[in-house]
C-alpha cells in the first residue's frame, strides 16, 4: 500500500487522480487561453496548497495534450516548494508550428505529483568516489558528438 499524505488545499476544482495507481492528479485551467503556434502562456489553475515540510509537488505535462496538440510545459517539471502558498500556475507552450490551440476553463492542462524529498546536507570533500559513469555527461549513454561542428548526431 502506498503512503497517503494530507495536503490542505484551496481550489475551485480539487485535483483528482484519473485512475487508481496514477502518480499525477490532474490540474485544470481556471481561465480560458488561446495558444497560438509557437507561443506560451501562464495559465492559472486556482489551486493553492500547503505541502507538509519534507514534501514537494511537481507540475508535469499531460501526455495526451502533447501527443494530440503539441502542448507542453516550458519549465517541466515545475517545482512547488513546501513553503509556497500562492496559486499554482502552468507555463504552457504550443510546439505546433501551424495550429493554435484553445484552452477552456476546466480543461485538464497538467498533472501534479506530490513526493517526499529528503533534505540534503552538502559535505565538502577533496575528491569524489569513482562511479561506473564517471564524468560522462550529456551524450555519454548513446549519443555521439559530431566533432566538426559540435552538433549531436
Amino acid at each position: 500500500m502506498t503512503e497517503t499524505v494530507d495536503v490542505p488545499i484551496i481550489a475551485p476544482d480539487v485535483p483528482v487522480y484519473a485512475h487508481p495507481g496514477d502518480a499525477g492528479a490532474d490540474l485544470v485551467a481556471a481561465e480560458a487561453v488561446r495558444l497560438e503556434p509557437g507561443r506560451r502562456a501562464l495559465v492559472g489553475t486556482g489551486v493553492r496548497i500547503a505541502l507538509p515540510e519534507g514534501y514537494v509537488a511537481f507540475v508535469v505535462p499531460r501526455s495526451g495534450l502533447a501527443a494530440k496538440h503539441g502542448i507542453t510545459i516550458v519549465n517541466a517539471p515545475g517545482t512547488v516548494d513546501a513553503g509556497y502558498r500562492g496559486e499554482i500556475k502552468v507555463i504552457l507552450l504550443n510546439t505546433d508550428s501551424e495550429h493554435a490551440h484553445d484552452i477552456a476553463v476546466g480543461d485538464r492542462i497538467a498533472q501534479l505529483i506530490v513526493m517526499p524529498v529528503p533534505r540534503a546536507r552538502f559535505v565538502p570533500v577533496e575528491a569524489l568516489p569513482d562511479s561506473a559513469r564517471g564524468e560522462g555527461g550529456f551524450g555519454s549513454t548513446g549519443y555521439q558528438k559530431d566533432n566538426k561542428d559540435g552538433v549531436l548526431a
